[in-house]
């Protein structure tokens, strides 16, 4: 397989808001095979405060099982590991400090990903664990800080929705304390069922043949049924129900007594089993099987994806260039010129990771999306596209830095803008930047011809471009634009000299 060696070892990292994941897989005959899986519930969700900041003792708690992921991690190529966070990371205010450390106790660096992007990658990952790939499915996967369904048919979603409600959040919203009683219940139902609402009309428009249920909730309750003899056949809304009575006979978490039950699962049940209630009432399920499969499986299918070409950012740019009617040609001369640039400086600057080839490819083909818009300030609009539309593969930190290239390759750069990256991207986005505007600056003409024979010199801060012969004298637009380009290098605190 392009990319991958035989029997090499490959893993996705899971940031949930109630446990940490990590599973571990090697390659074998084009087949994933699992060989190791780490958990802990870390539950970070719970230790957000009133403002959403994480409270020292979870950080602490946090750090320290990325530490031990990491060891297991340490061996491992980068490509071949990912590492994702989902919805209390997403929330989190005053996160940067937190993700620095935390990168560094896993050693890798950490995606934030969108709602929309979790619910995709769940759906990857249960797909992949059944057989059924043609049947129209229903996912729902309950987590600790959100809950995902999709609706899909064979690999492909076709209605993916994140809702703001998982098993932590409602059970420290409506069972404070730990107290399960009847009225707590029908709050977190009904609660949930409003949220549900949204989606219900479009879901059962277009229907489903099966409903499959991923992640710690939804097979911690089928264990659960199936042990007590009330289902052998996957979760029903009689189970589901003996379920919840089970739950309010109890009356707290520390005296629920079912089978298969894991201790650190019980003080989150409730809000749970409140979720899975709705879902099965709102949207009329019958019968909901649990899945092996989950984001993890999803983020690993992913990965693998990526390795052997099949990279679902790819399709994503495409599919952007084509809505907004982006000159392909154009920007395929952007591109072609601003890559090659990128090689010419790739080790001065410290260029040389395939990801900073990726990140100015794809800034160098979106780059005029604002276009469809209006010209006065198309680059403005592209940079509002790029950031706030949903694109499948992408992290937030991608969309940010898309977003950031966009908007800064004409007109005068603010430095400050590149302020809202961590510090250690700031000075590769800057780079970035400098190649994406120069490529620009020379296609200015929109002429089919390639660009001029150059040399570009990098050291530091500083770049150095020469043409051969008498060019410039040639091309008086390029050499005006070129001109303005050194006085506008300069905003983003870089000497651009230009003969």
């Amino acid at each position: 397989m392009p990319g991958a060696t035989p029997n090499e070892t490959f893993a996705a990292v899971d940031l949930g808001s109630n446990s940490f994941h990590m599973v571990v897989a090697t390659l074998d005959n084009e087949q994933l095979r699992i060989i190791d899986r780490l958990r802990e519930r870390v539950a970070i969700a719970e230790g957000l405060d009133e403002n959403d900041r994480l409270k020292p003792k979870v950080q602490e708690r946090a750090l320290a099982c990325l530490e031990r992921f990491g060891q297991r991690l340490a061996h491992m190529r980068p490509s071949s590991v990912r590492v994702v966070g989902t919805n209390t990371l997403r929330r989190m205010r005053e996160a940067r400090g937190f993700l620095s450390r935390a990168q560094t106790a896993i050693g890798r660096p950490i995606e934030i990903i969108s709602g929309r992007e979790e619910a995709r990658l769940i759906y990857l990952g249960v797909t992949h664990a059944h057989a059924d790939d043609s049947r129209r499915k229903l996912v729902v996967d309950i987590g600790g800080g959100s809950t995902e369904c999709i609706l899909g048919e064979g690999h492909e979603p076709l209605e993916t929705d994140s809702l703001q409600m998982g098993c932590v959040g409602y059970s420290l919203r409506f069972f404070p304390g730990g107290e399960i009683t009847q009225e707590r219940m029908q709050k977190a139902q009904i609660a949930a069922g409003l949220e549900l609402q949204g989606l219900a009309r479009r879901y059962k428009r277009l229907g489903w043949e099966s409903c499959i249920g991923s992640s710690g909730t939804i097979v911690a309750c089928e264990e659960m049924v199936r042990g007590a003899g009330w289902s052998s056949a996957g979760l029903t809304e009689k189970s589901v129900r003996k379920l919840r009575n089970a739950l309010v006979d109890a009356g707290h978490f520390e005296r629920i007594n079912l089978p298969a039950l894991q201790s650190d699962r019980a003080p989150v049940l409730a809000g749970g089993v409140a979720i899975l209630s709705a879902v099965f009432k709102i949207l009329d399920v019958d019968v909901m099987r649990a899945s092996p499969g989950a984001l993890r499986e999803g983020v690993l299918f992913d990965l693998l994806g990526r390795l052997r070409h099949e990279d679902v950012r790819e399709q994503t740019i495409r599919s952007f260039a084509r809505r907004y009617n982006v000159d392909l040609e154009q920007a395929g001369r952007v591109e072609r010129t601003a890559l090659a640039l990128l090689e010419q400086v790739r080790e001065a600057w410290d260029l040389a990771s395939s990801a900073h080839q990726r990140q100015l490819s794809w800034a160098a083909r979106l780059h005029e999306i604002g276009l469809g818009i209006a010209y006065s300030g198309y680059h403005r609009h592209g940079a509002y596209i790029a950031g706030n539309s949903e694109m499948p593969g992408f992290s937030r930190q991608d969309q940010e830095l898309l977003a950031l290239l966009i908007g800064c390759h004409r007109r005068k750069p603010e430095r400050s803008e590149f302020d809202a990256l961590p510090s250690e991207a700031q000075s590769t986005a800057i780079r970035l930047c400098a190649l994406l505007r120069i490529a620009v600056r020379l296609h200015r003409s929109r002429a089919p011809r390639a660009a001029p024979p150059l040399r570009l010199y990098a050291r530091r801060e500083q770049l150095r471009l020469e043409f051969d012969g008498d060019w410039l004298a040639q091309h008086p637009l390029s050499r005006a634009d070129l001109e303005e380009e050194v006085s506008q290098a300069r905003a983003l605190g870089l000497e651009l000299s230009v003969s």
